[in-house]
């Protein structure tokens, strides 16, 4: 809930709000500020709530020590819990404000949600037993642009069967791929519009009814516009909402049986579950003392790699005229980018621009235009 507030409302809002060919100069939360001074500061109210809860649970706002091997270091108290709870309708009023404003706002971005990186491609994320939205248990799931289930039931700790990483000579960032498909064929996506591509229901009832929307307008298929991955982001914040509010009711939320403790067991590992940006694989090889000896691991940036580039092909393909390579395209070419929330986009509209360079290439190589912006 946390990270999709900043995605949504901190470096999303501005084009949504302001434009895409905006001054860079307004184009960030401060423009919006200026512009929709209620939507802004729901942001930040929403955004704040999440990182109390982080406060709660693991005594400060930014990378807390809370989860540890075996559980977490300390349960929660009841004084915790109540504040939470004191809070959430706010935090739910907020969330379903901003949805509604995103549904009825689409025409509006009609262009955008044809050519920001629509295409047929597989989707992957974890599902309950029972096909549910999940985050931490299940099993993964393999989707194709008509929402026909590819591969159910997976094993995550048996991943390098059903999935291969390619290495490419330009590029530091690894190109994952589903190996029965064969690179690049084997393109997947992951992350909020994955999991609600792959799964069958949220278990809460306004996410649900969301869903229900979400999948009307996708006519019974998987929505395959990577603009709504914003969509998809703001159903889930209201589905982690509602189930925020589950827990706070369960007794067992205040149990002081928070953590196994053990020492080295198995010398092999992986662990898999939903991170906001999507599926996050680590395996772990350790010796006898626990020292590792080996790491892979798999991040939703990696896993969205090769759809990320063929969403800025496609923008460049719609919006490039002649060979100027113009402010507005640039911020559509980071717009496409920015929909997949990669972990760079954290500076993203910080003051309103991220570096960003772009080439234009002949086809014999030569170097038609180039523009350059930010350090």
């Amino acid at each position: 809930m946390q990270s999709h507030a900043l995605s949504f409302f901190h470096l999303s809002s501005p084009d949504l709000l302001l434009g895409w060919d905006a001054d860079p100069k307004v184009r960030n939360i401060f423009g919006v500020a200026a512009f929709d001074r209620k939507l802004a500061l729901d942001g930040i109210r929403l955004r704040a709530f999440g990182q109390e809860i982080i406060e709660i649970l693991g005594g400060k706002r930014i990378h807390p020590a809370w989860a540890v091997p075996g559980g977490v270091n300390q349960p929660l108290s009841a004084e915790g819990r109540d504040r939470i709870a004191a809070k959430l309708p706010e935090a739910l009023r907020i969330a379903q404000d901003a949805l509604s404003f995103y549904e009825e706002n689409m025409g509006k971005w009609a262009e955008e949600i044809e050519h920001f990186g629509k295409f047929p491609s597989l989707f992957m994320g974890l599902v309950a037993a029972d096909g549910s939205w999940e985050h931490y248990g299940g099993r993964i799931r393999f989707v194709d642009e008509n929402r026909r289930v590819v591969a159910d039931g997976l094993d995550p700790a048996r991943y390098q069967e059903y999935i291969g990483e390619a290495v490419e000579t330009w590029s530091y960032l690894k190109f994952p791929y589903y190996k029965p498909y064969g690179y690049p064929e084997g393109m997947y996506r992951v992350g909020p519009l994955a999991r609600l591509n792959c799964c069958e229901r949220f278990g809460t009832k306004l996410a649900d009814e969301a869903l229900s929307r979400f999948r009307a307008a996708a006519q019974g298929k998987a929505m395959t516009a990577s603009f709504h991955y914003h969509w998809a982001r703001l159903i889930e914040i209201v589905g982690s909402l509602e189930k925020i509010g589950e827990l706070l009711e369960d007794p067992e939320i205040l149990s002081p049986r928070v953590r196994a403790e053990a020492g080295v067991n198995e010398l092999e590992g992986v662990g898999v579950h939903e991170a906001p940006r999507g599926t996050l694989f680590h395996h772990y090889v350790v010796d006898e003392t626990g020292v590792i000896q080996k790491v892979n691991l798999i991040v939703s940036t990696g896993h969205n790699n090769l759809a990320m580039n063929r969403t800025v092909a496609q923008i460049a393909g719609h919006w490039l005229s002649g060979k100027e390579i113009t402010e507005g395209l640039l911020n559509r070419l980071e717009g496409g980018i920015r929909a997949y929330d990669p972990c760079l986009s954290c500076s993203v509209h910080a003051v309103g621009e991220m570096p960003l360079k772009v080439v234009l290439l002949g086809p014999n190589g030569e170097v038609l235009g180039e523009r350059t912006r930010g350090a």
